[in-house]
């Protein structure tokens, strides 16, 4: 790798991590190991580097390899116009920050035909250095040697003194000056553009009509917001200083005395400030603010991706999911244990159609029929009035004496108490986007979108990332203006995410799906459907060294996908494991010393607590990876998920008009972002608690003190039914 050195001692410093950790992951990266591999199994080579700080190690990397490009890019364009010096080249050389690079490179940028440029050609150059100078008493009797080619005495002033307004606006002490004020002093204003101020639309934005804060204090939500504003033609947004103050530092770096040149000077230094710099750092600010604010945003909701994905998950149990609706039905399914399609049909229970009795038989019907051991019903409309009609459906179940007219008039047997199954409201946010997806199509080609969207229901209440990770993340709703933000950060960021859940969680090979083999470590959509493939013609696999009989999937790539994919049905229990094939030999040494096999090993407590794992430390092998050995053979193929709770919501309450302040009640937190979370308390509204209300005490960071899914307790402290604002607090509430 190119610059190894520079960009170790670089990361090192900024990061403020040891250098031959930040070395050996920067050469893992380079060979093209992943970083839940180089987390998990290279913990020897890093010195034990987690997953975030490696992470943050491979974005510096990028960015560091981005300016390198840049420098290239620079260093021959200057080349090209003979004007590098060995002094310059070893500016740019020793520069590895994007700012003060381009700062560098500014004189020297090609850039369209300014006032200063047609002034240069007209040859006035010279005049501009004299004004510099300053010593001239005549300004007017100096400009007369420049006058030709129809040129006035004034229009060689006017053009010298543009010269010298480009000069100012490109000197990298006038830039880092003006930047330095806008730092400390920089004010970010929005307004309203008053043709716009009384349309429906925006009202939205009716508390950035006139609204006015220091820039380092503006919260990312509300500078996206602005922006947003801006761009849609409603706020007029803009970051000021002291114009005149400003001017007047810029003066005093050359102007000097008070005579005729002086003034010529501190006008061009005034114009140039106006005219050139100000808007240039004013540009800056806005797009290092913006990123800052896609940053956080970015950073929130990848928390939040972090959290959905790793949602307790039912397990393979047989599923019946429920997309609930009023004037269309609800859409219901009945999924196998492993979330195979088994019946699908609609029923409708609900206003206007009404037919709940028939509705309840045929729950009833298949919740008898196909086994059903849990039922999934999605959060939308009708999420409420479908749950408590199920309920009362399983609670109340027909008796073998109803009889019914027409296709209904069948023998219905009562549900068991022991096959009773539990009810779960799951969110059904992208769905919909599921359903009307490739994947989808490919899963389910004969089947419409709403038993597609059923489907999806049913499925995240068995394994939320397996089945999520079908959806593009922007589509599930746990994010803060992402559709704002830089799209290919967000991208990169979330991809990271969901490759990094999955991986923790590990994969079951013989189940899996392409789209979720394809976040996994080492692999992709090409070797993902491979292995599909491979399935499918040789049946389930029996063992991780199967995998290099897949097309394509080479060495490299089984040592970074092995240990993240697990068999349960293997042979070698190790295969359902976290242990890496690399280091079975380790284990199987360990068993033999023991004097038992590998499988008495895993289950045998008190053998495993008598081993020395000094005593297997190898160069290869140290004690990191025995520990972690050791971990897994406790639990092996252990799932780090929490266990899955039902929830309640309080039956009193139905609509938004049914609170009151002081109201307390169970709710689910749906959103979190950085100025509170927003929890679903059964209203069909979510309610709003601001950071200031999480917890007795100062919060940085909503996320250190609620999660995603969480089951909570709130208190109402306001209600806007004009708005539809619910405002909640947890306070002072019992059971958080």
């Amino acid at each position: 790798m190119e610059n190894l050195k520079i960009f170790t001692q670089l990361i090192s410093n900024e990061l403020h991590l040891p250098e031959p950790g930040v070395e050996n992951t920067l050469k893992l990266l380079d060979e093209g190991c992943t970083i839940p591999f180089i987390s998990r199994y290279r913990k020897e080579r890093t010195g034990g580097l987690d997953e975030v700080q490696i992470t943050a190690i491979s974005n510096r990397l990028e960015q560091l390899q981005e300016i390198a490009k840049r420098k290239a890019t620079i260093v021959k364009t200057i080349t090209e116009l003979g004007k590098m010096t060995p002094e310059l080249q070893k500016r740019i050389d020793d520069c590895w920050e994007t700012t003060p690079l381009e700062d560098i490179y500014l004189p020297y940028k090609p850039k369209r035909r300014t006032r200063a440029q047609v002034a240069r050609e007209q040859g006035l150059e010279p005049l501009a250095q004299l004004l510099l100078m300053q010593r001239e008493p005549d300004p007017k009797r100096a400009a007369q040697r420049f006058v030709r080619d129809g040129l006035t005495v004034a229009d060689c002033l006017r053009g010298a003194q543009d010269i010298i307004a480009e000069q100012v606006s490109e000197d990298e002490r006038s830039r880092n000056q003006i930047r330095s004020a806008f730092r400390r002093e920089a004010f970010i204003e929005s307004k309203v553009v008053k043709a716009k101020k009384d349309s429906d639309e925006a009202q939205k934005y009716s508390d950035y009509f006139d609204w006015e804060e220091p820039l380092k204090r503006c919260s990312s939500h509300r500078l996206l917001a602005m922006r947003r504003g801006a761009d849609e033609g409603i706020l007029r947004v803009s970051i000021t200083i002291d114009d005149d103050e400003a001017v007047q530092r810029l003066q005093r770096n050359y102007v000097r005395g008070n005579g005729a040149c002086q003034r010529l000077v501190a006008e061009a230094v005034e114009d140039g400030y106006k005219r050139l710099l100000q808007p240039s750092i004013e540009t800056e600010f806005m797009n290092q603010s913006k990123e800052k604010a896609d940053e956080e945003a970015i950073r929130v909701f990848a928390e939040n991706l972090r959290q959905l994905l790793l949602s307790a998950p039912l397990g393979q149990k047989r599923v019946m999911g429920i997309d609930p609706g009023f004037r269309t039905g609800c859409k219901v399914v009945c999924l196998d244990a492993q979330g195979s399609l088994l019946h699908h049909e609609a029923i409708f229970p609900h206003p206007p159609i009404n037919h709940r009795m028939q509705a309840t038989i045929h729950v009833q019907q298949m919740i008898n029929e196909y086994q059903i051991e849990a039922i999934a019903i999605g959060n939308g409309t009708a999420s409420r009035e479908t749950k408590e009609f199920v309920e009362d459906a399983i609670s109340n179940s027909l008796c073998e004496s109803v009889a019914l007219r027409g296709p209904l008039a069948v023998s219905q047997k009562p549900i068991a108490k022991s096959q009773k199954p539990a009810v779960f409201v799951v969110s059904e946010d992208g769905a919909s986007v599921y359903s009307a997806s490739k994947v989808a199509r490919d899963e389910f080609p004969d089947e419409d979108v709403t038993v597609r969207g059923a489907v999806s229901i049913g499925r995240r209440l068995m394994d939320p990332l397996a089945e999520l990770v079908k959806i593009d993340p922007k589509s599930i709703g746990v994010g803060q203006y992402q559709h704002d933000v830089d799209q290919t950060k967000l991208k990169h960021s979330l991809d990271q995410t969901v490759e990094s859940c999955v991986n923790l969680v590990g994969v079951s090979l013989n189940t899996a799906s392409q789209h979720l083999l394809t976040y996994v470590s080492g692999l992709g959509p090409v070797l993902a459907q491979n292995i599909v493939d491979y399935r499918t013609t040789n049946g389930a696999f029996t063992s991780r060294a199967q995998l290099k009989k897949v097309p394509r999937l080479g060495p490299s790539a089984f040592q970074q996908c092995a240990g993240f994919l697990r068999i349960p049905e293997a042979k070698n229990p190790l295969d359902n494991s976290a242990v890496h094939p690399e280091s079975y030999h380790v284990v199987e040494q360990m068993a033999k010393d023991c004097g038992c096999s590998v499988s008495d090993l895993i289950t045998n407590k008190v053998t495993r607590e008598g081993i020395d794992i000094k005593k297997y430390v190898t160069a290869e092998v140290g004690l990191p990876t025995l520990t972690d050995i050791m971990k897994e053979l406790e639990k092996p193929g252990r799932d780090p998920r929490e266990q899955i709770e039902e929830f309640e919501f309080d039956s009193s309450v139905q609509t938004i008009e049914d609170l009151h302040e002081g109201m307390e009640l169970p709710g689910i937190v749906t959103n979190i972002t950085n100025f509170g979370a927003f929890v679903d308390i059964g209203v069909h509204q979510d309610g709003l608690v601001h950071v200031s209300q999480l917890a007795n005490k100062y919060v940085k960071d909503p996320t250190q003190v609620v999660r995603l899914h969480q089951h909570v307790r709130v208190r109402v402290i306001a209600v806007d039914l004009r708005r539809q604002r619910i405002s909640l607090t947890m306070k002072g509430v019992s059971g958080n």
